[in-house]
């Protein structure tokens, strides 16, 4: 089978490469040139051309995308074609055809708040009708979706006959964990890739009272750097927090675990015995981060711990070995 992921985000480059090292021909494309375009194996740097030649370089590789694969594997409720017209042409010519949603291309307020989670937003250009409108269409010709976790089961549920369950996939060999050690001022690090959603405001505020109170520490908000970077202050890190607002995981901190740092992130209670056992972060919301920072910083001697535990649950759950696994019977029920 040969596969094509598109059209951008981390997931497509990490499936992709899970797949190849269990020997699907399996091919990232990034549509336009992002933060996270260098993991793809092709980008079309849409965003680099005018309209005109955008659309005709996009055209150009449906054409040539329908001709040489067999599997269509979307992400983020996107497809060739903002009107999803490339769905028709693919199902014709026997593609088998699967979207992967994987936020706020599907959560609804209204359904996330339905489930006691006053913190959770959604981002302001995917606002309700146009989720719905959205899957309405893409389900019209997929039969099959793909989430991460169950958190956004309740949303995709009512549209999709086949609903799977992927985790995040992380090449988990090359990274050398980094376990931490109590020190005079350990580094506490955050980094939002959308301020608003992840509840960095709160995060600010607990690190500024905390400084207030007198708690020794060094804290970094990564913002706008390299990946590099970041993998280097992780490395440095003593605690790294995630977002406060969703009530789960993703990549940041499947990451942080994979370098063996304790990490905190808001995990919905009734979500929590839905991960696979053994799931070690320490959850904390907007109400409860300062109380959970602090109470952290006053036990390094778990810290240690905490990282060990998350680098097992990563290897475990989100190595390349652990999703190609899952996903490949997905495929081959297309």
């Amino acid at each position: 089978m040969k596969v094509l992921l598109s059209p951008h985000g981390i997931g497509i480059g990490t499936l992709a490469q899970a797949l190849r090292a269990h020997g699907v021909d399996a091919t990232a494309c990034s549509y336009s040139r992002d933060v996270y375009s260098y993991l793809s194996d092709i980008c079309l740097k849409l965003n680099e051309h005018p309209y005109k030649e955008r659309e005709a370089i996009r055209k150009a590789f449906f054409h040539e995308a329908m001709n040489k694969y067999d599997i269509f594997h979307f992400h983020f409720g996107e497809t060739f074609f903002t009107d999803k017209s490339d769905l028709k042409l693919l199902k014709d010519r026997g593609k088998k055809l699967i979207v992967h949603h994987n936020g706020s291309d599907a959560r609804l307020l209204s359904v996330a708040r339905s489930f006691h989670n006053p913190y959770v937003l959604v981002k302001q250009n995917w606002p309700e009708e146009r989720v719905h409108a959205n899957m309405r269409l893409l389900s019209a010709y997929i039969g099959h979706a793909i989430i991460n976790d169950n958190e956004l089961m309740p949303y995709v549920k009512p549209y999709y006959q086949h609903i799977h369950v992927v985790p995040y996939a992380i090449n988990v060999r090359p990274i050398v964990p980094h376990y931490p050690s109590p020190e005079a001022k350990p580094l506490i690090v955050h980094a939002p890739s959308h301020r608003e959603i992840k509840g960095t405001e709160y995060v600010l505020a607990a690190i500024d009272r905390l400084k207030r109170k007198g708690y020794p520490f060094r804290f970094k908000l990564l913002e706008n750097l390299p990946h590099h970077q970041v993998v280097h202050l992780y490395k440095q890190a003593a605690i790294v927090i995630d977002q406060l607002r969703i009530g789960t995981y993703a990549n940041l901190s499947i990451e942080a675990m994979a370098m063996g740092k304790p990490v905190i992130c808001y995990i919905r209670d009734d979500l929590r015995g839905t991960f696979p056992r053994g799931l070690p972060i320490v959850s904390a919301n907007p109400d409860t981060i300062f109380e959970v920072l602090k109470d952290l910083l006053n036990r390094p001697s778990d810290w240690r711990k905490l990282g060990e535990e998350g680098r097992s649950y990563v290897e475990q759950t989100h190595s390349y070995e652990k999703v190609a696994q899952k996903l490949i019977p997905i495929y081959e029920q297309l």
